[in-house]
């Protein structure tokens, strides 16, 4: 019994000395938590989707305190939820463009020829890597939807071996834009709504023995639309997105581009719902 008693008292004085010891340690290696980075983190979507460079919305929501990003480079964040944020911290929400993903190639299966058959993993970095893909044009969408998987919001859809984005539905976090090994993705502003689905450098004959609907650098539509609105790259022509004057709609019917490269995203989407029927 004497023994017992003992060994009770022993393990209760090494509890104390333990707990003690661990009481010192936190207090002395404690990380002081800023509330308002649990407040910021709360106020966000919560998508964790690292559209504002950042690891996820925690991440981010520091940084917002810290005054290292506004509240607004959120890019999942509605302007209520901005507001919330600058209201609750006193700060600025900043000013941010809101911006959405495009695919800029417009090959798919009926427009553009095939190269070679491939029976791999249905994979674009994996495809690109095996005779540059089954695509004859070297720059165009591979088509295995890397890109679609990698959007948290649904967002893209392969349809006839093409990559669309469904401006309705992008948030344009850019979860999308390092998946592509042919960097055909890019981030421009909602406000865009014309585009050259084209990414080929290659001169115009070269392109349309593989692609149907590639640029040819006519420059028709340079010269339809107004100062600095499209630049020009040797034989591929871009919509310039950080004119101060985007492109309009009303640019389709001055350029009447001739091998119809040059679309509306809308023009874009029903091109495709007519030959397939897929996309809504």
């Amino acid at each position: 019994m004497e023994i017992f008693i003992a060994a009770v008292i022993a393990m209760a004085v090494i509890g104390l000395v333990l707990g003690g010891v661990i009481g010192i340690t936190a207090r002395l290696f404690r990380v002081e938590v800023d509330p308002r980075i649990e407040l910021v983190a709360e106020l966000l979507p919560g998508a964790n989707c690292g559209g504002c460079g950042k690891a996820g919305c925690a991440d981010f929501a520091k940084s917002v305190v810290t005054g290292e990003n506004p509240p607004g480079k959120c890019p999942v964040a509605s302007r209520e939820q901005v507001a919330a944020i600058a209201q609750a911290l006193g700060i600025e929400a900043g000013a941010t463009v809101k911006k959405v993903a495009v695919v800029l190639c417009g090959g798919d299966r009926n427009q553009e020829k095939v190269q070679t058959l491939y029976n791999g993993v249905s994979d674009c970095v994996s495809a690109s890597l095996i005779a540059g893909g089954p695509k004859g044009c070297a720059y165009g969408c591979l088509g295995m939807g890397s890109c679609a998987r990698a959007c948290p919001f649904n967002a893209i859809e392969v349809v006839n071996g093409l990559a669309v984005v469904h401006p309705r539905l992008c948030v344009g976090c850019g979860a999308c834009v390092e998946t592509c090994p042919r960097h055909l993705i890019k981030l421009v502003p909602r406000a865009a709504k014309v585009h050259i689905y084209c990414s080929s450098p290659e001169k115009g004959a070269a392109k349309m023995k593989v692609c149907s609907v590639p640029c040819i650098a006519c420059r028709k539509c340079v010269k339809a639309g107004e100062e600095e609105q499209f630049v020009i790259d040797g034989f591929k022509v871009s919509v310039n997105y950080d004119a101060a004057s985007l492109v309009g709609t009303d640019i389709l019917g001055r350029a009447k581009c001739p091998t119809g490269c040059l679309l509306s995203e809308t023009g874009h989407l029903k091109i495709e719902a007519a030959q397939t029927g897929e996309v809504a």
